[in-house]
């Protein structure tokens, strides 16, 4: 989840924050999809091929079965047994890419990930969601920015997720702050109190999870809540469009309102005392203190009691 350097920087606050809050934090099942997960490229996958011999045969868990003919093979044709035992040798050395295992790879990398859909709710969080498989981008091109949102919040509006139309100006203040802090730690209201909460950027996308994911399962810990920011538009029409993909097992639309509400107090402020909470987090964790998170969200209001409602 963390860069190498990101990771020495927040290992202090880490460990701080797990003595702290461990008493304070709601104990959940994990969810399904990692937090901002390492991606290992398909030219980086290793196969370990080892040289076919005959005991590897035995191994087989048919050679049982086919025990009686081969060993008929191998006493009247030895030359032929041997062939075929190269032949097998030469097909499992082929490189990827070269050979069926290729097709095989991606056979089972497809069924992987239609296996994940279904244990994930058919697929609540969308790889490579783009403005393009939501919008009509070339029939909004003649609209202007405010019919362009007054579309988008009429189509989310029966939608069970969370929208907003950012203005350009807005969205480079939040963004170009983040790119030096990428990581920060929210606070939302539950019954029994405050349930902490860690964002991290990755580009345009915001990830949520819990922190007593992160303090479990560490860069594993799942993606709660994903706010997707469309920069698409933002210079010829001035704005950016953005949605949201949760987890409904663990985060309701409400809770999803607060903690984009919490981006905008925290990141899109003018008031510099309260984003220093944001550079103290990423750059001085020693220093950082969870309870000015709670009194500025008191203060604000931004965070409203827990209600029944969407």
């Amino acid at each position: 989840m963390y860069h190498e350097e990101e990771g020495g920087k927040m290992a202090a606050a880490m460990v701080q924050m797990s003595c702290l809050y461990r008493g304070m934090l709601a104990v959940r099942a994990t969810g399904i999809r990692p937090f901002i997960p390492g991606l290992v490229p398909s030219q980086f996958r290793a196969f370990s091929v080892k040289k076919v011999r005959e005991p590897e045969l035995e191994e087989n868990p048919y050679y049982n079965k086919y025990q009686e003919k081969i060993r008929k093979l191998r006493s009247a044709k030895p030359q032929e047994f041997n062939a075929r035992l190269e032949k097998l040798n030469k097909v499992k050395q082929e490189p990827l890419g070269h050979s069926k295992q290729s097709e095989f790879v991606k056979v089972m990398e497809q069924e992987l990930e239609k296996r994940e859909k279904q244990a994930d709710g058919s697929g609540r969080f969308t790889k490579d969601k783009t403005l393009g498989s939501i919008l009509n981008l070339d029939l909004i091109q003649d609209m202007s920015g405010e019919e362009i949102s007054e579309l988008w919040r009429q189509y989310y509006s029966t939608k069970d997720t969370i929208s907003a139309v950012i203005p350009s100006h807005s969205f480079e203040v939040i963004f170009n702050r983040a790119k030096s802090n990428p990581v920060f730690l929210y606070a939302l209201p539950q019954a029994e109190g405050y349930e902490f909460f860690l964002g991290q950027w990755s580009g345009h996308q915001l990830h949520f999870t819990s922190l007593i994911n992160v303090q479990t399962m560490g860069e594993h810990a799942p993606s709660q809540l994903i706010l997707y920011h469309y920069s698409d538009l933002q210079e010829d029409k001035g704005v950016v469009l953005m949605t949201a993909e949760m987890d409904p097992k663990f985060m309701t639309v409400h809770l999803a309102q607060c903690l984009a509400n919490q981006v905008q107090l925290f990141y899109g402020t003018q008031r510099q005392e309260i984003f220093r909470l944001v550079e103290t987090f990423n750059h001085k964790p020693a220093d950082f203190k969870h309870m000015a998170v709670i009194a500025e969200l008191e203060q604000s209001g931004v965070s409203p009691a827990l209600t029944s409602g969407k």
